[in-house]
């Protein structure tokens, strides 16, 4: 195996448990396992790739959803992978952390940008290179989130490669200088790596916690009640707008110059 297809087309049903012609032509990327199972008992299919490091679902409209772990590193590994099968469309369901006073819990946000403070991205595109989603696949996510009357925000995310970090003060300093909305660990990644593989790929984020403020920082507890309460309205938004897409047609891949 010579070339990066060569590889991809190789290693993604390795990964996933999934063959090449058994994915859909638009993906819901997660981190969670539970909205992989949802997808599935909403639409009758099976759960693939079980004990392996990514998991899918996909149902009869075409729609294939994959949980593909946590952090930057398997963000950037799966949009890599996904040039095997060339998607039309990618939208990234994950959570973040709020940063701003106008941010609850259980608010969504579609980020404008996103700040490459974790370091893998920078393997792929000098670090002048903005992480951008597809801003037309967005307003197709915006229109859904207004359907159903949720709040939601729009902003820059840093995406950073720490987990631990609620306790360090001048971390936290340094993120209020940069005026951003939001914190996760794979934003930037999935834009980066989606912009040089050529993917239309966008982000529906849900604020699980306020991690600047100690009683904010994300438990057990609170995470569960967020996910009990909002989890199956995010898998909704992005089901909705994914399929619309789909049925639309619509090209949502930036021009080349």
């Amino acid at each position: 195996m010579k070339t990066k297809l060569e590889i991809a087309k190789n290693w993604l049903p390795r990964y996933t448990g999934t063959q090449l012609n058994e994915f859909g032509d638009y993906l819901l990327l997660t981190n969670f396992h539970n909205y992989v199972t949802k997808f599935a008992d909403e639409f009758s299919c099976d759960v693939k790739g079980i004990g392996r490091p990514m998991q899918t679902a996909t149902n009869s409209r075409g729609l294939t959803i994959i949980n593909f772990g946590i952090g930057s590193a398997n963000a950037a590994t799966v949009m890599d992978l996904l040039v095997a099968i060339k998607p039309k469309g990618v939208l990234f369901l994950g959570k973040c952390g709020g940063l701003k006073s106008s941010t609850e819990i259980g608010h969504f946000i579609l980020p404008i940008a996103a700040i490459r403070g974790e370091g893998t991205s920078d393997d792929y595109m000098p670090k002048e290179v903005p992480a951008l989603p597809s801003f037309k696949l967005h307003k197709f996510v915006s229109d859904k989130i207004i359907a159903h009357n949720h709040e939601y925000r729009t902003g820059v995310i840093y995406t950073t490669n720490r987990r631990v970090w609620e306790w360090d003060e001048d971390f936290k300093k340094y993120l209020k200088k940069l005026y951003t909305i939001g914190i996760d660990m794979e934003t930037a990644t999935l834009f980066i790596v989606g912009l040089v593989n050529q993917i239309p790929r966008g982000a529906l984020l849900l604020v699980s916690d306020l991690p600047m403020v100690p009683e904010g920082v994300k438990t057990e507890e609170s995470d569960k009640k967020v996910t009990e309460k909002f989890s199956d309205l995010h898998l909704k938004i992005g089901i909705e707008a994914m399929t619309e897409i789909g049925k639309e047609g619509e090209q949502i891949k930036h021009f080349k110059y």
